[in-house]
């Protein structure tokens, strides 16, 4: 079964990186995490009502510059070739991102100030949820082939 999917952008996202190559391979490998904004347009702000007062936000936004999919392929930090749906990888049949973001607070109406994205400057927003630590973090998940690496180091495939 194929989904006809129509999908509509909330807004867009500011980065410092201009291209894919500029992007860390997860928000949190730079320290410090730099300053992004999250530009939700007027039509969709009301929508942030009560928003503040969360410390983490959950992003997901559309990869629009992702080179075409490859479903099997060699990450280039490890010597076996992986599925994509085993990895983090941007080249996705459907280039969804996702990142948990720390909210540092309105800059403005409508700009929210965030940390540890990894993506371009001007993104495609496509929602935001806030983060909850009951429901969303899994300390015991298994980590699947990333696990077997040295000292659990995980380069976020």
């Amino acid at each position: 079964m194929h989904l006809n999917a129509t999908l509509t952008s909330i807004g867009r996202i500011e980065t410092p990186f201009a291209s894919p190559g500029d992007c860390p391979r997860n928000g949190r490998a730079l320290d410090p995490a730099p300053l992004c904004r999250v530009h939700v347009d007027p039509a969709f702000q009301p929508g942030l009502q009560g928003i503040d007062g969360f410390s983490h936000l959950i992003l997901v936004y559309w990869l629009h510059l992702a080179e075409t999919p490859d479903l099997v392929f060699t990450p280039p930090f490890d010597a076996r070739p992986r599925g994509v749906f085993a990895t983090r990888s941007p080249r996705r049949p459907n280039p969804i991102g996702l990142s948990v973001v720390a909210f540092e607070g309105m800059e403005a109406p409508g700009v929210l100030k965030v940390r540890y994205l990894d993506c371009v400057d001007g993104t495609p927003l496509i929602d935001i949820k806030p983060y909850l630590r009951t429901t969303d973090a899994e300390p015991e998940a298994a980590m699947g082939w990333l696990g077997a690496r040295p000292e659990g180091k995980n380069p976020a495939a």
